[in-house]
């Protein structure tokens, strides 16, 4: 049975969803009025601009002693956390919600959001930004502007955890299981070891509490992104600073392409982990954290079987593994198919599985 608390969170959600904020592509001119909006108690900056001149906002709020830094589209294509956080300013900007869990973060922590820090891939949608930079792999060499605000910001508010906001592909799937990894953590390593710091535990005991709460709601289908180290990455970099990283990826929940039900579990993930950190100082429960089932990448968006497909020139009967596909036309936001694997398909699962009854497939 589903705990009390557990009720007000989804509640909390419900009450508090920012319905100006919908679909894939999420820019700059779609959250600019609500940062207008937002009260006083929230105080708003613009850090910088990007690339092609777009502002890049931080947004601050709380005056306790634990500093969470949070950002979102660093990858341009990447939105659900963008949402989740605008669902997040209203629940802080509620005050009959929950005063005793809002009292509980903006006493103990102060917090900081910078929401779309690549504004000029949001435009285009891609995971880069206007100079074709990966921001996620850019904490080394800063080539990006983007990438220098932000850590200008690290170096600033020197935040005892960040988190760092991400979509993953709907091809992952919960290790051992049929079920879409609609949400995965990670606690970014250090070094190639994967050597398990104090740091490491830290974030991973925060990752632990965000698992307890969705297990309650979505069972088996939060998965644990892998931690192979990336020398150039954010996450592994900021964690080999000494600031506690946790890597959020929302992926796929059935049936949501446009991750309106993935960011209901983003929201309550953020919540929690954040009310975890606020209240404790105890963070030594991280081992529960290898229990969480790694991701897999064992789907395709469709599988279509016994279709007719032209491979060299010949016609033949096979399986084809459909990705969908994204490129923005005319400032709209198209999908289209993508064949990505003809053939054997048995290790694979499909979010929807279609015979094609011997029919060409264009």
């Amino acid at each position: 049975m589903k705990s009390v608390y557990l009720k007000d969170i989804i509640n909390w959600y419900t009450n508090n969803f920012e319905s100006k904020l919908t679909g894939l592509r999420i820019l700059f001119d779609d959250i600019e009025p609500l940062i207008n909006d937002l009260p006083s108690e929230f105080k708003t900056k613009i850090l910088g601009k990007s690339e092609n001149g777009i502002p890049i906002y931080k947004i601050s709020i709380g005056k306790g002693e634990k500093r969470a830094l949070i950002w979102s589209q660093m990858h341009g294509n990447e939105s659900t956390g963008t949402k989740a956080l605008f669902d997040l300013f209203r629940f802080f900007n509620d005050s009959e919600e929950a005063p005793e869990i809002k009292e509980q973060i903006l006493a103990n922590c102060t917090l900081i959001f910078i929401p779309i820090l690549n504004p000029d891939g949001a435009i285009t949608y891609t995971r880069e930004n206007a100079n074709d930079i990966d921001l996620n792999r850019d904490a080394v060499d800063l080539k990006a502007v983007e990438s220098k605000l932000l850590r200008n910001v690290l170096d600033e508010f020197k935040p005892d955890f960040c988190f760092n906001l991400h979509d993953q592909r709907t091809i992952f799937n919960v290790e051992g299981t049929k079920n879409p990894a609609t949400l995965s953590f990670l606690a970014p390593s250090i070094d190639v070891e994967r050597t398990l710091t104090q740091s490491r535990k830290e974030t991973m005991s925060v990752i632990v509490s965000m698992n307890s709460v969705l297990q309650e709601i979505i069972p088996n289908q939060v998965g644990r992104y892998t931690d192979e180290f990336y020398p150039t990455a954010t996450g592994d970099n900021f964690q080999k600073l000494g600031y506690n990283t946790i890597l959020v990826e929302a992926g796929h929940f059935t049936g949501d392409y446009e991750r309106e039900e993935t960011r209901k579990y983003n929201f309550i993930a953020l919540l929690q982990g954040l009310n975890f950190i606020a209240k404790s100082n105890d963070y030594n429960k991280y081992k529960p954290y290898f229990d969480i089932p790694n991701n897999n990448s064992n789907f395709f968006d469709i599988i279509y079987k016994n279709a007719l497909y032209t491979v060299d020139g010949k016609e033949t009967l096979t399986n084809l593994g459909i990705l969908f596909k994204y490129k923005v036309v005319d400032n709209k936001l198209i999908r289209y198919e993508s064949v990505e694997k003809i053939g054997d398909l048995n290790d694979f699962y499909g979010h929807l599985e279609i015979d094609f009854n011997n029919k060409h497939y264009n």
